[in-house]
């Protein structure tokens, strides 16, 4: 046996075998750790860019354009995203309004972007208004009645709330943001008198949460690691990561052999990433092409807050946090999405080329649709483009007559069809997002079916 393995280690050498190591366990760590990451890179932009603080709400004052690039942003509702840190604050209290003329759908998730509740309508207070109060890890004191008790296994945290919108006239924009700020933000020690809640505008901000595949991607994990808590079910990362050089306690200094390595890996992962976005989903209806990002065990994890012992689901987890932030705890409850990234014939969405997407009649949905188009390369909005968007409330939007909706993505519009128009960057790929608000049966019974998108000839 000592013979085998000193004949093994002498065809591939120390260092070689080193360097192996040191790149397979940077891609694993990539796959698993990528919530922590993508959450890290909205929050240290939230508080550089925008300028906020820890327990406060970033919001919109109005529809946000392409300068939110965060992961597959909504442009179409207004948002809401308070960051929490219960760390030094302890339990923290976000109170959200009752349905009364206005609406919120939305998740609060801990800092894995684990959903630990759905607000409004479809979430926990059935519309009726709410305080939900997040428990940081190991809280002992005694909780008072009247909350929606939430217990994180991180401090830090956010949620993804959206004021949904009536129209899109300016009065109804308006009225959506005004029925945003009626939410509140403070810690439980302040719940006798609680102090305003900050708002933090991020109109015309570049803000941004677009993953990077190089070293940075490696230091913020490294500063996850340092502020959050080993959780049980992640233990096996401790030692795979300390050979990366990140240990809790310790800087993060990578000589420069390994940050090579590590820049290395992380073109690796992402290249695994693409193959897999466009390959492990199934599509939503039998021979069409768009897809729900989400499988059984993803679904039944984030349900069960990844408590189920016989699944932890990091590969589909980790492709999820590519191209997108946040989860829902009841999917379909209040919102559903089907993505595409290939067109009628199969082939990658140039944005040279012109293509029409025709939307049949009597969408199911109870609130609004969208359609939304994202640079492929980056999964945020496109850069510098007018408009990111059409939907159903879009104004001068042209129907046909048997009541389907013509859109056209193409660098320029179509003659006459401005108003059905999303713009594309000429330079680059895309990708869509069609998006349900108040989703109906015949979305999930499949007996409304959303066709392909095809190339104009």
């Amino acid at each position: 046996m000592n013979a085998q393995i000193s004949t093994t280690a002498a065809t591939f050498g120390a260092a070689e075998l080193n360097e192996r190591t040191i790149r397979r366990r940077a891609v694993e760590a990539i796959t698993w750790g990528i919530p922590m990451v993508n959450y890290d890179l909205m929050i240290q932009s939230m508080l550089y860019d925008a300028e906020g603080k820890v327990n406060q709400i970033l919001y919109w004052s109005d529809l946000c354009d392409w300068k939110n690039q965060y992961l597959t942003p909504n442009p179409d509702t207004i948002y809401f995203m308070p960051f929490f840190d219960t760390k030094d604050a302890g339990p923290m209290v976000l109170e959200i309004p009752p349905a009364d003329g206005g609406s919120i759908t939305g998740t609060i998730m801990d800092s894995w972007q684990m959903a630990l509740e759905d607000t409004g309508p479809a979430g926990a207070d059935k519309g009726k208004g709410g305080k939900y109060l997040i428990v940081p890890p190991g809280y002992k004191e005694k909780i008072p009645a009247g909350f929606i008790v939430l217990p994180s296994s991180t401090y830090q945290g956010y949620a993804l709330l959206r004021s949904i919108l009536k129209s899109r006239s300016d009065s109804d924009i308006a009225e959506a943001v005004e029925y945003g700020r009626r939410m509140k933000l403070y810690p439980l020690s302040a719940a006798a008198n609680p102090p305003e809640t900050e708002f933090v505008d991020a109109i015309n901000i570049v803000v941004s949460g677009v993953i990077p595949y190089d070293v940075r991607f490696f230091e913020s994990l490294h500063r996850m690691v340092q502020y959050e808590p080993w959780l049980e079910r992640d233990r096996a990362m401790i030692d795979p990561l300390k050979s990366l050089g990140i240990a809790k306690g310790k800087p993060f200094k990578p000589d420069e052999r390994t940050r090579g390595i590590l820049e290395s890996a992380a073109q690796e992962a992402l290249a695994l990433f693409d193959l897999r976005y466009e390959t492990i989903y199934e599509p939503y209806n039998k021979g069409k092409r768009w897809f729900l990002p989400a499988d059984r065990d993803l679904i039944i994890s984030v349900q069960a807050g990844f408590t189920k012992t016989d699944i932890y689901p990091t590969d589909m987890r980790g492709v999820l946090f590519y191209f997108a932030y946040t989860t829902v705890k009841h999917l379909g409850a209040g919102q559903f999405y089907l993505f595409v990234s290939r067109d009628a014939d199969g082939n990658p969405m140039n944005g040279a080329a012109t293509y029409r997407l025709k939307v049949p009649p009597k969408v199911p949905v109870h609130q609004y649709w969208s359609a939304v188009l994202y640079d492929f390369a980056t999964h945020a909005l496109i850069r510098n483009m007018p408009h990111p968007s059409c939907t159903s409330q879009s104004p001068g939007l042209q129907t046909n007559a048997d009541g389907s909706v013509d859109l056209y993505f193409a660098p320029k519009a179509p003659d006459g069809k401005a108003s059905n128009w999303i713009p594309t960057d000429p330079k680059g790929r895309f990708e869509a997002l069609f998006r349900f608000y108040g989703p109906d049966k015949p979305l999930f019974d499949k007996t409304w079916v959303l066709p392909d998108i095809e190339k104009v000839k």
